[in-house]
């Protein structure tokens, strides 16, 4: 831990000065937030996919198919339940050091994490230490990703014109989509395989590829300028020494309401890229419904596309009406979405699928991209990395990690419809934490708003 705090402080000592113009600080951050969140999420994505469709024969094969399923889906949630712990150990760097240097620690992390689940070896040669070692390597995951999501977002926002933040973080944002459109097509193309040479080596390969994604995203983030606002922050003399322990002395609300705001934005992407890619293609007799696993690839290949066409439309709309009502109404058209999605996937057709999923991710992805700056904006400068890491990443182990494995459970124990009410459940929390959240913040600035125009007024 010392070896790694002097490391990064070195780091940020042998930053050069800035001779950027604000445009240009805002441009590159906003790129380098972009594409490292893009490539963490290509990985987080890629497990994913393999927990739906490999890891249960591969790691899990001497329980039945469906205890398998199960199986495969607690070992995925394991990397949320290891977020919030690297929420608290790179929120406490990033907010005491910089936030550039921890980026590059957690993008590194996360791709060697990630290429070594591509070499390890199957159940079939090494026994229980194969699905052990494959959870130590997805915990590894979830310690960086605890980082990243909240580093890359400061990062962007931070350098960003007030204006612009709500844009600024939607592009954070596109991360998601992007690495589930990386993720997909990989799987599509290895998916072209033989079941037999695809169960053997051929889901490796999107693992393995990510050792070459990591280092082109290393060559960009090495590049980006340290947060305009920790730097002011820093001069100021306003860095705390256990950020963890005051932001929960001086903003546990915002955290837990942080939390219930982030619940949709972390459960949807994995109740579609997991849970229903497990359900529309396991086999019937494991509780699936035996659709082509090609088909409903494509599917969320589309999906993924809309949503990141649809993000920074939602954000340019948001600069007009704000960023909480497009937030709002973006929740409320996922509601109400819902039970056309149950009738679409429970007919089987693709069409009907790919449509229902389509006005649902308008939705879901309209408040999505709003999510970080929204984050960003209620936490103090001198706790924000540990306040928005926390958020995010206590979220993501209690409900946005377990997802596919609740859906799933309460699939076979209730079937459909049961899975639907729990995802109105989902959207309703989210509703109420995104409220909450706005009038606490309102209510601060307000506050902090009055004694600045009285020492003006006088």
């Amino acid at each position: 831990m010392a070896h790694l705090t002097g490391a990064l402080r070195q780091g940020i000592l042998m930053s050069t000065t800035s001779v950027l113009t604000p445009q240009q600080r805002q441009t590159r951050a906003t790129a380098g937030a972009f594409v490292g969140t893009a490539i963490e999420w290509y990985d987080f994505f890629i497990f994913g996919t393999a927990a739906a469709l490999v890891f249960g024969k591969v790691f899990y094969p001497d329980i039945a198919p469906a205890a398998g399923i199960l199986a495969s889906f607690a070992t995925f949630w394991v990397g949320f339940l290891a977020r919030p712990l690297g929420g608290v150990l790179f929120g406490h760097l990033g907010d005491r050091l910089g936030r550039k240097n921890v980026l590059v620690a957690t993008l590194l992390l996360m791709g060697v994490a990630t290429t070594l689940i591509g070499v390890l070896p199957s159940y079939a040669s090494i026994g229980m230490a194969a699905p052990i070692a494959l959870v130590v390597l997805r915990a590894a995951q979830g310690l960086a990703v605890g980082g990243e999501w909240a580093g890359a977002t400061l990062m962007a926002t931070e350098n960003a014109s007030t204006r612009k933040r709500g844009m600024a973080g939607a592009w954070v944002q596109q991360g998601s989509p992007a690495g589930s459109i990386m993720a997909t097509v990989a799987f599509l193309l290895v998916g072209m395989m033989d079941d037999e040479a695809f169960l053997s080596w051929g889901w490796r390969l999107p693992f393995l590829f990510s050792a070459v994604l990591i280092i082109v995203g290393l060559i960009i983030r090495v590049k980006v300028e340290e947060s305009a606002d920790f730097v002011e922050s820093r001069a100021h003399h306003k860095v705390v020494k256990v950020p963890v322990v005051e932001v929960f002395r001086t903003a546990s609300a915002y955290v837990w309401f942080g939390v219930m705001a982030s619940v949709l934005g972390i459960a949807i992407a994995f109740f579609n890229n997991t849970f229903l890619l497990s359900w529309t293609t396991s086999p019937v007799e494991a509780g699936g419904m035996g659709m082509d696993r090609q088909v409903i690839l494509n599917i969320l290949l589309f999906i993924s596309v809309l949503q990141f066409i649809w993000q920074p439309i939602a954000a340019k709309i948001a600069e007009h009406i704000g960023g909480v009502r497009v937030m709002i109404l973006g929740l409320l058209l996922s509601m109400a979405s819902i039970v056309p999605l149950f009738l679409a996937i429970m007919s089987a057709s693709p069409i009907a699928i790919a449509a229902a999923l389509g006005v649902s991710v308008l939705g879901g992805t309209a408040y999505y991209a709003m999510l970080a700056s929204f984050l960003s904006h209620a936490f103090p400068v001198n706790v924000r990395f540990t306040g928005v890491a926390l958020a995010n990443g206590l979220c993501a182990s209690l409900i946005g990690g377990s997802t596919p494995l609740i859906a799933q459970s309460i699939l076979g124990a209730t079937g459909p419809w049961g899975v639907a009410v729990f995802y109105a459940v989902i959207a309703i929390v989210t509703i109420w934490g995104v409220v909450g959240l706005h009038r606490k913040v309102t209510q601060r600035d307000q506050q902090d708003r009055v004694p600045q125009e009285a020492v003006l007024s006088e």
